[in-house]
């Protein structure tokens, strides 16, 4: 693993990368409030020992990169989205493949629109489509509704790491048992890195898309490969369906019994779907 902090446009964006550079490259986009670590280690090696060059990134406001005060982010949905390609120009990469996670499947679909010529494939997990109207969708479960509405510290390691390790636990799949001490653990570490989630929670402007990108999704030529579980509260399965349909070449995948996460157990559906999606595309650096 190797780290690179990438400065342009006065953002920092901290990022580390697996695997030979010479191999295709593919970035990772995690969802909100989540910094890179929320990609598991492991998970970035199995990618990349399967002949890709993976990238990780912190998002504005998570981990190492730059960060706003509370209430007041400096970006939009969009800078979100040009940041991926900022990542991409700081590692001197002209094309990739990407795949995102939730908030960053929907930042994903947006690049591949923005920017087809420099998205290879895309491969959106645990995510919702942008731009169409999903009231007609299931909404989130109860009980996970119920625990966003109650306040957190996020300043406060104890009271933050306490309120995701239940946030964790509301999220997970019916397919494997909830690791808590892991989970617990894993949170320690996140927060200690990032010096706290209070400017995370910046990142609920990231949701608000813009008329730019309505109804746009028919007109993606990017590859896409939708991966979901059976068992997300969060964005049930049916807005990965939904996703697919919208999208004019899209494959679809479930992960019985899948939540809002990316499972351990669930690694190698997950990342051979993502081997086979982008097998035969090639890069340019």
């Amino acid at each position: 693993m190797s780290e690179l902090m990438i400065r342009t446009d006065g953002v920092e964006l901290a990022t580390q990368s697996f695997g030979d550079s010479a191999q295709p490259p593919l970035i990772l986009i995690m969802g909100g409030m989540a910094s890179m670590l929320w990609w598991p280690e492991e998970f970035c090696q199995r990618l990349a020992e399967r002949g890709r060059f993976i990238i990780r990134y912190d998002q504005r406001d998570t981990g190492l990169s730059t960060k706003y005060p509370p209430g007041q982010p400096g970006y939009v949905f969009d800078d979100a989205v040009d940041d991926v390609f900022r990542v991409l120009d700081g590692y001197g990469i002209s094309t990739a493949h990407i795949v995102g996670f939730s908030l960053g499947g929907m930042i994903g679909q947006v690049a591949a629109l923005k920017n087809p010529e420099r998205v290879l494939s895309l491969a959106a997990i645990s995510t919702s489509p942008v731009g169409v109207d999903t009231s007609g969708l299931p909404a989130s479960g109860e009980a996970w509704m119920e625990h966003m509405t109650m306040e957190a510290d996020w300043s406060e390691r104890a009271d933050a790491v306490a309120y995701l390790v239940e946030d964790a636990r509301l999220t997970a799949g019916t397919a494997h048992p909830f690791d808590e001490a892991g989970t617990r653990a894993f949170l320690e570490r996140d927060f200690g890195r990032s010096g706290g989630y209070l400017s995370a929670t910046n990142h609920s402007v990231l949701f608000e898309v813009g008329e730019t990108w309505q109804g746009r999704l028919n007109e993606m030529t990017v590859p896409l490969l939708v991966v979901h579980g059976t068992a997300d509260p969060v964005f049930a399965v049916e807005h990965g369906e939904a996703l697919a349909r919208a999208a004019t070449d899209a494959k679809f995948v479930k992960i019985e019994g899948g939540g809002h996460e990316i499972h351990p157990g669930d690694w190698e559906q997950i990342i051979s779907a993502i081997e086979q999606h982008a097998e035969g595309r090639t890069s340019a650096k």
